[in-house]
């Protein structure tokens, strides 16, 4: 073991990747419009949702999202309150529907001196992502251990 391994910070987290569906496609259609669309869900429903739920934006990159939680139970009601209120945001409006895909994973992670993460609890939550429906939230089992009992979904 090197130095640089003997100082490093973990802990264990549930870690939530988000991303817009067809992002690409958005963008293509109408630039402007879906930067400010993204930028007003970050605003108005992501930033304020997390910290009602005790996690924090680790990073953005465009269209997508990790974020850390201390509960895996925050981050599944987290991501349940985000994606009803995106969905009720689109039953009333005109513009092209924006979805969500979530992945959520449990496990030990590597905090870096910028707050960022790393790993394969946040590698898995990422696959996750990929493989969630659109407006969908897709857990792994070790969520589904720690939230079993505790939420009526």
């Amino acid at each position: 073991m090197n130095s640089a391994e003997t100082n490093l910070q973990r802990r264990l987290a549930a870690v939530l990747v988000a991303d817009v569906v067809a992002y690409s496609t958005h963008m293509a259609m109408d630039e402007e419009g879906t930067f400010a669309l993204i930028k007003t869900l970050m605003r108005e429903q992501v930033e304020p949702k997390i910290k009602q739920h005790s996690g924090r934006v680790v990073k953005t990159n465009g269209d997508g999202i990790v974020a850390e939680f201390h509960s895996a139970v925050e981050s599944v009601r987290f991501a349940i309150d985000l994606q009803e209120a995106i969905a009720r945001e689109a039953s009333g409006s005109t513009s092209p529907e924006m979805q969500l895909r979530i992945g959520i994973n449990y496990g030990d992670i590597i905090i870096d001196t910028d707050g960022d993460v790393f790993g394969d609890g946040v590698n898995i939550a990422a696959r996750l992502e990929q493989i969630a429906s659109p407006g969908g939230i897709c857990i792994s089992g070790k969520v589904h251990e720690e939230i079993r009992n505790k939420l009526a979904v």
